[in-house]
């Protein structure tokens, strides 16, 4: 079994400031954070292990956070750099604030509640070195149980696309190349395939095709933007690029989709999106477009406050929990590292919580012993292989959560 070396010094990932003017990094890592602090350094310390030996340029845009993201990651991670917001600017325009100020021939805009495995950056990297049309690319995502996530590769939300989305013939026939084609079901994942959509939560760029068609659309808050780019840069003659390389995204972290804020945001991307690239094309079905969005929107609206009233009313909670941390009352972990990582485990969980150690990630669990969460130790094990066992347990059924604890950063990563 693969095991990795300690943690590496995050100090090693941004290069000077006089590296940046003699030419700039090869590549320009981009991450906005609000309100995840732990998230988003532990997104920097597997950025840290990926980026050894690479020369990457690493900046934070912290949309006026109200934990002590900003504080962490100076202390944490000092060649970071960090542009500190005074209030929230949305996703589009605070990622175009770090790529205005780097240099780096190659741009990644990365979510906070990411963890990349170590061999992702290096292959993206040679991708690109070795395909001049591919103007962008993105990677297989995984969530916290290790299930793919299908927006890992996404068809363009022509008016036909999103139709067949929203009526959910995307879902009966997800494999369809017609009726499937947001998802792009039909494509095999484990194989690189040009795609039209590329998340925004892993997204990297040729900063040469960014110069031609521009940077993200400021019109957009959060949501849509990564569609918008996407589109500019196939219209533009760029290729739009899946990798099956492997990363966790902890889908939802650093947004609350289940808020009426979410749905205004989502909701109104969709409209600027339509708005600025199709409704000239559809001009005579556009009022019926607009309807059919506004209408999806309302619904949304309706059904999330039918469940808060019915919550209210009922006395139920959104979550259980013995305090304001938001974590559960009753949990069961299994861990997986080293003696100094079980210890630092069991300072980490509180006394309700139903802890036990096991030496062979791969054993399976049957229904009765099943554990909630199982907890990897980042200072035995590569996030590579984290990943990699995460996605095979989920294959075989298994859906435990994802957990991430270090002894040198004692603090216990749960989704």
């Amino acid at each position: 079994m693969e095991r990795e070396a300690k943690s590496l010094n995050p100090t090693t990932v941004s290069p000077s400031a006089s590296e940046r003017e003699s030419g700039g990094a090869c590549l320009t890592i981009v991450i906005v954070s609000y309100n995840v602090s732990d998230y988003v350094t532990q997104c920097l310390h597997s950025v840290a292990r990926a980026a050894e030996g690479l020369d990457v340029d690493v900046w934070v845009v912290d949309n006026a956070s109200q934990d002590n993201t900003v504080e962490r990651i100076k202390a944490e991670f000092p060649h970071v750099n960090v542009i500190p917001n005074s209030e929230n600017v949305g996703f589009a325009r605070a990622n175009n604030q770090a790529i205005r100020l780097s240099k780096g021939k190659y741009v990644l805009l990365l979510n906070p509640d990411t963890v990349i495995g170590e061999d992702v950056l290096r292959t993206c990297i040679s991708f690109l070195d070795a395909n001049p049309s591919a103007g962008a690319l993105g990677v297989a995502m995984h969530d916290r149980n290790g299930a793919f996530a299908r927006e890992s590769r996404r068809g363009l939300p022509t008016p036909a696309t999103a139709f067949y989305k929203m009526s959910g013939l995307c879902s009966a026939f997800p494999t369809s190349p017609r009726f499937g084609r947001y998802y792009m079901g039909h494509l095999d994942a484990s194989q690189p395939n040009q795609i039209e959509v590329i998340s925004g939560a892993f997204m990297m760029a040729r900063r040469d095709a960014l110069e031609q068609v521009g940077l993200l659309d400021e019109r957009y808050f959060m949501y849509g933007e990564d569609i918008d780019l996407s589109y500019s840069l196939m219209q533009a003659g760029w290729e739009n690029w899946y990798l099956p390389c492997h990363i966790l995204h902890y889908k939802g972290e650093s947004t609350q989709k289940s808020s009426f804020r979410y749905v205004q945001n989502f909701y109104t991307a969709m409209l600027i999106f339509f708005d600025k690239n199709f409704a000239h094309r559809y001009r005579f079905t556009a009022f019926l477009i607009r309807t059919a969005v506004n209408g999806r929107a309302a619904i949304s609206y309706m059904t999330k406050a039918a469940v808060r009233v019915w919550r209210k009313l009922n006395g139920v909670k959104r979550r259980q929990h013995s305090n304001e941390s938001g974590l559960p009352d009753k949990l069961s972990l299994v861990f997986f590292g080293s003696d100094e990582g079980w210890e630092t485990l069991q300072n980490c969980v509180r006394p309700s919580w139903q802890l036990s150690r096991s030496d062979n990630p791969y054993d399976a669990f049957d229904a009765a012993t099943e554990p909630n969460c199982v907890v990897f130790d980042t200072d035995s094990y590569s996030y590579h292989i984290i990943l990699e066992i995460m996605a095979g347990r989920n294959s075989q059924g298994h859906t435990a959560s994802l957990g991430l604890i270090s002894a040198s950063r004692p603090k216990l990563i749960l989704p």
